[in-house]
């Protein structure tokens, strides 16, 4: 991924004095993660040296897109001999606030669904929502829907939007075709419109470092908690 920061992968744009991974790996840790699998592309060399100084416990395992660039799920589906039989898939660009095993607990506890994604109930305010849900499913996921459907009113009404986390079983990507790019956006629509895809709801925004407005809001958070890295309360 190139970041907003010339030939900086994302990975490890500046924020608060760290690397942005960093931060990600901290929130991880916080949460009870002792192991990592990140997909790399772009800077994937730099992302490999600037970890491995990293003092902290998790472990960080490597999936490399090659030359071709895969997609979020594309990059998922070619490191599936690396994953449990549940894991949790989070963004390289996104820093979110809240406890990143809640989507894998809520997973884990259910009998039917494959999937479950933590939502926050924005009504456009962050970016434009994407999510429909209906008690603890998400019923609709459209990452760019048509005008048309929005004023007819003829499906679900879009009021969350994708928080950044989603935790899946491994058998949601089976027979999926391996070395062609995918996104993560159709896996989680068709999951939706089964009824196996659970909602995770999240009070709090989420923060990500893919625009510059984004990170000036991230640089602003870290600002006003004084604890570069660290959680506070």
């Amino acid at each position: 991924m190139r970041g907003v920061a010339g030939d900086t992968p994302k990975a490890l744009i500046p924020v608060a004095g760290l690397p942005f991974v960093f931060h990600l790996l901290t929130r991880l840790e916080e949460s009870g993660f002792d192991e990592v699998l990140l997909c790399v592309g772009h800077g994937s060399s730099r992302i490999r040296e600037a970890v491995a100084a990293r003092a902290g416990h998790i472990r960080a395992s490597y999936a490399e897109d090659g030359a071709t660039l895969l997609g979020t799920l594309g990059a998922i589906v070619r490191a599936k001999a690396m994953l449990d039989a549940s894991f949790l898939v989070t963004y390289g660009d996104s820093f979110l606030t809240f406890d990143y095993a809640g989507p894998l607990r809520m997973l884990e506890a259910s009998t039917d669904a494959l999937g479950c994604m933590a939502v926050f109930e924005n009504h456009d305010s962050l970016e434009p929502s994407n999510v429909a849900v209906a008690r603890d499913r998400v019923i609709r996921y459209d990452k760019r829907p048509a005008s048309d459907d929005l004023a007819s009113g003829a499906k679900p009404r879009l009021d969350h939007i994708d928080y950044g986390a989603i935790a899946l079983r491994r058998e949601a990507i089976e027979g999926l075709p391996v070395d062609r790019p995918l996104g993560l956006d159709g896996l989680q629509s068709s999951l939706a419109s089964a009824g196996k895809l659970l909602a995770l709801r999240v009070e709090d925004r989420f923060y990500e470092i893919g625009s510059p407005r984004g990170l000036a809001d991230l640089e602003h958070w870290f600002a006003t908690r004084g604890h570069p890295g660290k959680l506070q309360p």
